[in-house]
């Protein structure tokens, strides 16, 4: 069951703020990138290329961890630990373009390369924490 996020906690996802996204690699040890992050009101979501790690480890292993810091106040902070529950090709394209909005200010993300292709990950929140 999704928990409900505070709208402070919606807000901070909603907002221009980076995420580092936490994975377990098939040996075990952890891997951790960088995203970009939204809410869809039940799901943190994120975007990648499939051909990457974070994809990869995701797929063999659901389980997942977010840092969200408020670009502000990077004090401010939460922390969602969850799983995955969809990666999706459906949608991959406009929400990256999404993010680039958001993001960059452009309304094409311009690091797409012929052949790639973009997923949607969305993740159930399981347990939130932060200050």
């Amino acid at each position: 069951m999704a928990l409900q996020l505070t709208d402070d906690q919606k807000k901070m996802l909603n907002d221009k703020n980076f995420a580092h996204i936490a994975t377990i690699n098939k040996d075990g040890s952890p891997q951790v990138s960088p995203v970009w992050v939204g809410f869809d009101g039940t799901h943190v979501i994120i975007n990648s290329e499939d051909k990457r790690r974070k994809v990869r480890n995701l797929k063999r292993d659901a389980r997942v961890s977010l840092s969200v810091l408020d670009s502000a106040n990077p004090y401010h902070y939460i922390e969602i630990r969850g799983k995955v529950v969809e990666i999706t090709p459906r949608g991959g394209d406009d929400g990256i373009d999404a993010f680039a909005k958001k993001y960059m200010g452009v309304d094409k993300y311009p690091m797409n390369k012929p052949g790639d292709v973009r997923v949607v990950i969305k993740i159930l929140p399981e347990h939130i924490a932060g200050q």
